[in-house]
Parts: structure tokens; sequence; C-alpha cells
């Protein structure tokens, strides 16, 4: 059984326009929990007044007041800074807006304290029937951003990586450049793919979807545009730096041949195939060979190398 009051456990709350939430959510929090940082993020609606002055949890409650809006990851990292100064031992993310069931507090809590995880995070897609409940259009977007996620940040082990209710080790967010973690929407999957250059253990904790009457300010139709080129950047910088930087392996001989060698098979087969397309004729025999090796060869090299990356991710212990 674990205790948990023997531990300096804190709460972040990035607090933006959630005037009619924002006391419910904190009263909800366990009794173990030692400090509350309220991170307000200059919005419309500023904090009430009295959820200091008459809640029981006033000696456990700590405001941060951001001097400009700066987005639920900047909110966050300015609450992880108060964290690290409060020498905290954990510390759970949780929105102002009452979508976050605080029962699951103990089950994100768990592994850390065990050891077998220093990042512990919620997973929408473990239950069926909490999943049929979750918006169509939130479902196909998180279902596609998963897996792009996972290829970009190396968990490929880890699903639902855009869930915002997690806990983490304040001594590995000690060691995190914040500088390499966005302050916008991007917040979550940057923050991973941080971690992923710590080796950190990611533990993926089952739990249901909660849609209230608070819609997201983020419009779907934008979701490809703002994360699709950040994705992409993070994919090639984490590929650089894992494989031909920090370190040089079997994966990165796959890599250094097998990319050109795919990408030549490819090129010089769209050319070629437009050339004798134009003037009439067949391919030659021994280009067509030239162009299929080369493809052939090419993609398996790549498929070892993705192998490779897959079994490489950092596991929790179970």
């Amino acid at each position: 059984m674990t205790n948990f009051s023997e531990h300096k456990i804190g709460v972040v709350i990035p607090y933006y326009n959630a005037a009619k939430h924002i006391e419910k959510v904190v009263e909800k929090l366990p009794e173990y929990i030692d400090t509350i940082i309220i991170v307000d993020d200059c919005g419309k609606e500023p904090l009430p007044e009295n959820l200091v002055a008459e809640t029981k949890l006033t000696d456990r409650i700590v405001v941060v007041k951001n001097k400009k809006n700066s987005g639920v990851g900047g909110a966050t990292k300015s609450g992880f800074k108060k964290a690290i100064e409060l020498e905290l031992d954990y510390v759970i993310k949780v929105d102002s807006d009452d979508q976050m069931d605080s029962a699951f507090i103990p089950d994100l809590l768990r592994p850390l304290i065990e050891n077998t995880a220093e990042y512990a995070k919620g997973n929408r897609f473990k239950d069926f029937k909490a999943l049929r409940q979750m918006p169509l259009t939130r479902k196909i977007g998180n279902l596609g951003l998963s897996f792009l996620i996972k290829a970009a940040s190396g968990y490929w082990n880890n699903f639902d990586p855009t869930n915002g209710f997690f806990a983490i080790k304040v001594d590995l967010l000690k060691k995190l450049d914040f500088n390499n973690i966005h302050r916008d929407y991007y917040f979550e999957s940057s923050l991973i793919s941080e971690l992923y250059f710590h080796e950190a253990r990611i533990k993926d904790v089952p739990m249901p979807a909660n849609y209230g009457d608070e819609k997201s300010s983020m419009q779907v139709w934008k979701i490809p545009f703002i994360f699709i080129p950040k994705l992409t950047k993070t994919f090639f910088k984490r590929i650089v730096k894992s494989y031909f930087i920090y370190d040089f392996n079997i994966a990165s001989i796959y890599l250094l041949f097998g990319f050109p060698m795919f990408l030549f098979g490819l090129i010089y087969g769209v050319y070629n195939w437009i050339h004798y397309a134009s003037i009439g004729e067949f391919t030659p025999t021994g280009t067509i060979m030239l162009i299929t090796v080369s493809l052939i060869l090419g993609f398996q090299l790549l498929l070892q190398a993705i192998q490779f990356d897959i079994l490489k991710a950092p596991k929790s212990v179970s």
C-alpha cells in the first residue's frame, strides 16, 4: 500500500477563463497534496477572489501570476519552475476546467513513487465504453496524432500522447531544457519528445475521457497545419541526435545507406518513367533492375531502422 503522505506532492493548475470550475477542481484534490500551484494565465475571467480567502486549503495554495498570457504550456512551465523552487518530489498537472477526474491521481503517482516510471499520463483509449463518449472529431484527431507523435518522439509503446493529465518526478523536471518545451497546443508533444533524450520511462494509466460544457479553443481544421510541421522537425531532430550525434549504432548504418538508396530509386525511377514515356520507348531492363533493387534494399534497410527504433524506446516496468 503506497503511503502518499510520506512524499512532497504538488499539483499544477494552469488557470485560464475557468472561473466557474476552478473552485470545484481545487476541492476535489486529495488531502495528501501538499501544495496546489495555480498559475493565473491572464484570461478574461480573473481568478475568483474567494478561492484562497474562503477555502480550507488556503495554506496549501500558491498562486503564480503570469505577466502575460503564455498558453497552457507556458503556464504549466511556470508551475513546474515553482514546484522546483518549492523542492517538491512529484507534481501532477491538472486542468482548471474540471474535465480531469482527480480520483485517478493515485494511479498517476504510484508508478513514480514505486520507481517503475518517471512520467505517468492518462490514456483515454483503453476503455471502449468511455471512448464512445469522446466527440468524433477529437477521437479521429487523437488517433492520427498519436501515431505521428509516436514516430516523432520515439515513444512507440505509449498511446494518447496529447493527454494533459499527467504526473512527473521533479528531479526529472530539473534536468529538462524548458526552452525546448512549447507553450502552445504542442506542449505535451514537445515535453514527451524532450523526455526521450533523458531516457525517461512513461507509464500509461487507463482512464475515461470526460468532456463537460467547456469547448476547446483549438479548431479541428487547424490541427494538421499546427502539428505536422512541428512533428516533422521533432522527428528529424530526434533521429539526428539519437543516431548521429549522441550515438552511432547499427540503426545509424541502416539509415545512412537505406535512406539515400530508397530516395535514389524513387527519384531515378520517376525520372526514367517520365523520360521513356515521353519518347514512346520501353525502359531498358537494366535500368528497371537498378531502380527495383535500390527501392527494395533501401526500403528493407529503413524497415530495419524502424524496428530498432521501436525496440529502443524507453519502457516502464510493469
